[in-house]
């Protein structure tokens, strides 16, 4: 094994490995999400029945919201979830395709970095101001702006080892590759994921 290839299987290996961590903060914000969901069903129902109320489901549930979407982008990313336009793209050749996978990667990779670099000097400011909400709570805003954040970190750190891996492909001619990382999911590739799916609920596995 050369050293080319060697490298090739490193960033390979921590693809999946940043599959499988995106896997678990996924669920971690699914999870958030449904304590957040309970929380405001529980305080309706309080409010209801004995008129008393939680307090702070709205607050909450806004934080809930915004760092789970943050924690499960990265996911969403490695699965090729994002929307994209694909009317002609699927008329033009197999390496116009390849380049526009890229140049696609490369967009939302900037995208993102901006986004985070301006998500982390809000973060920055509440922390060095003590700033709080102007709620009941009066929560310490650094807190959940900085556990937003991380989300948006690491999905910079995915894109940067996807952008990576694509760039190799793109300039040694692997286009399957190229594809595999950042091109659009066929409408095979969703049946199949549906299907197996299925298989796994049928398992009982849901992993």
């Amino acid at each position: 094994m050369n050293i080319t290839t060697e490298r090739y299987v490193l960033l390979d290996r921590l693809l999946r490995a940043a599959n499988s961590f995106s896997r678990v903060a996924i669920w971690v914000a699914g999870s958030l999400t449904l304590a957040s969901a309970l929380y405001i069903t529980a305080d309706v129902i309080t409010r209801k029945f004995f008129s008393i109320a939680l307090g702070g489901s709205d607050e909450l549930s806004g934080y809930a919201f915004a760092i789970s979407i943050s924690w499960a982008l990265a996911f969403a990313t490695l699965q090729r979830a994002n929307i994209r336009i694909d009317a002609l793209y699927q008329l033009l050749p197999v390496r116009l395709c390849a380049l526009l996978d890229w140049i696609a990667l490369v967009g939302l990779s900037v995208f993102i970095i901006y986004l985070t670099r301006y998500a982390a000097d809000v973060a920055l400011l509440s922390w060095d101001r003590n700033a709080t909400a102007n709620t009941v709570m009066a929560t310490p805003l650094w807190i959940p702006q900085s556990l937003w954040v991380i989300g948006l970190v690491w999905l910079c750190l995915v894109l940067a080892l996807m952008l990576i891996r694509s760039s190799i492909a793109l300039i040694t001619g692997d286009l399957v590759t190229v594809r595999a990382i950042s091109g659009i999911r066929s409408s095979k590739e969703e049946a199949d994921e549906e299907a197996d799916a299925g298989r796994r609920m049928v398992r009982g596995d849901f992993q």
